[in-house]
């Protein structure tokens, strides 16, 4: 038979349990827009009387309340594994479309101004000087319109070059960061086991991991896999980043290319610092060393636009050499390098033969020499030169073949893009509804732990006064 006093344990321990769910419920609300946070849920058992029966024993105990077991994550591991999973490839799409969203900012196709409107212009103005071979009026301007050419060529090298540096920078913040949320996995692995054994919840913990594995995810397509002990073991390809409480580091190899122009003599390497090896990336890093590769797109861009650059200048240079100007002059290329020592002619070096800058009179036009015993003076050759603009083989074609070829790439990454980004967000949505905190269902719970709180108060009022009853009243009849 139970103790008089039993009851009282009994209602003590609701309190206790009802308070637990109460702050709980509260913890979930104030977390409610907690980046990562998982909601979390307080598990009761009821206890028992703890009697040992016989084999012919009977008894009245109903038991000694209600205790906590625990307060569960709801988590689904799965679910989040999976997330990483998406999320590492939203990431490398995201940065590959970035990345062709800007290399095609710097061409500015279609336009006015782009480069394909300024070969138009200049071959117009060779069109204009065949009209009038003998004018000084058309060459300037043609003259100005191949300078604009040339600069054209030389600001897009340039722009090419630049987006290759601001990615190689970027890729030094990469690894400074996957190091850094390495090591916070490695520390919070250790304080939840430490948490774990000690029979403490480490529920926040956990959390605080987890956004730093997401994190992780997104920048190496890093992998996880948890322990029976509470850990996490992080892995970049099949290599260990975390083991436990242990972590390696990953670094850019020492005189790597910071420049495009170095390739692809020297090449960009990621390294496990302690053995030299290869780290095999994903994620947004995995989209990065695409770019920086010997045979990436940006090298790939740049060559095809040093080719366009190239055959302009063979073009015209081949039928400016055998024509005359109106001087006499014969001979002279019309696009050479900056530096004379330079070859090939590529899109960052090409410029306008300086000698035609400061005599126009020298711009070949004619077939014939004008000074010449017999003068001919009859534009052919500015003539023949307009007609580049309409040739299958020439620097036009060539430029708009790599245009093309840019937009199909450019709109396949951003397709490409789009639907990673909605299976991602339908695998986030899962996971939210399955650990997100819901406000409707909270305030649900926290009514019934407030009627709960509620009814072992008077559960224990009335025992009290039972035990008024019986200590202070009993006995007293008759006297």
């Amino acid at each position: 038979m139970g103790s008089t006093f039993s009851g009282l344990n009994t209602a003590l321990t609701s309190l206790y349990a009802q308070r637990r769910g109460l702050d709980v419920t509260g913890q979930n609300i104030a977390n409610a827009s907690t980046e990562g946070y998982t909601r979390q849920r307080v598990v009761m058992h009821a206890q028992n009387a703890n009697l040992t029966p016989g084999i012919y024993s009977t008894t009245t105990a109903v038991g000694n309340g209600v205790t906590v077991s625990s307060v569960e994550r709801l988590r689904n591991s799965a679910l989040d594994h999976r997330s990483f999973t998406e999320h590492a490839n939203s990431s490398y799409h995201n940065e590959r479309a970035g990345a062709y969203t800007l290399i095609e900012d710097v061409f500015g196709e279609p336009s006015d101004t782009a480069l394909q409107a300024r070969l138009q212009d200049m071959w117009d103005g060779w069109n204009a000087i065949a009209a009038n071979p003998d004018k000084k009026a058309p060459k300037s301007a043609m003259l100005e319109q191949a300078v604009t050419v040339a600069s054209s060529l030389n600001d897009a090298a340039a722009a090419l070059d630049n987006q290759f540096k601001s990615t190689r920078a970027g890729l030094d913040t990469y690894v400074g960061q996957v190091n850094k949320a390495a090591e916070s996995i490695a520390k919070l692995n250790h304080e939840i086991v430490l948490a774990t054994q000690a029979g403490l919840q480490a529920n926040e913990l956990m959390d605080q991991r987890g956004q730093q594995m997401l994190k992780l995810s997104e920048l190496v397509g890093a992998t996880a896999t948890e322990l029976p002990n509470g850990a996490l073991s992080v892995y970049v390809g099949s290599a260990p980043l975390v083991a436990e409480f242990n972590t390696r580091e990953i670094g850019i190899e020492t005189g790597s290319a910071t420049k495009l122009q170095d390739l692809p003599d020297i090449e960009v390497n990621l390294r496990w610092k302690d053995t030299g090896t290869a780290v095999a990336v994903g994620g947004a890093m995995g989209a990065q060393m695409e770019l920086l590769d010997k045979d990436g797109t940006l090298r790939e861009i740049s060559q095809r636009l040093d080719s366009v650059a190239s055959k302009l200048a063979s073009d015209v240079n081949t039928a400016h050499r055998g024509g005359y100007g109106v001087d006499g002059s014969t001979g002279l290329d019309m696009f050479v390098p900056y530096d004379p020592t330079d070859t090939p002619v590529t899109a960052a070096n090409i410029r306008v033969n300086s000698d035609l800058l400061t005599d126009v009179d020298r711009v070949a036009v004619s077939s014939g020499d004008p000074k010449g015993a017999t003068p001919i003076l009859n534009g052919t050759v500015a003539d023949d030169l307009s007609e580049l603009a309409t040739s299958r083989t020439g620097a036009d074609a060539s430029y708009q073949a790599l245009i093309g070829d840019l937009g199909v790439s450019a709109q396949s990454s951003i397709r490409r893009r789009d639907i990673q980004n909605a299976v991602t967000d339908q695998v986030d949505a899962a996971r939210d509804a399955e650990s997100g905190v819901n406000l409707d269902e909270e305030m649900t719970n926290l009514l019934t732990y407030q009627r709960g709180y509620e009814a072992a108060s008077r559960v224990l009022t009335t025992i009290d006064s039972m035990l008024d009853q019986l200590i202070n009243r009993t006995g007293l009849v008759g006297r």
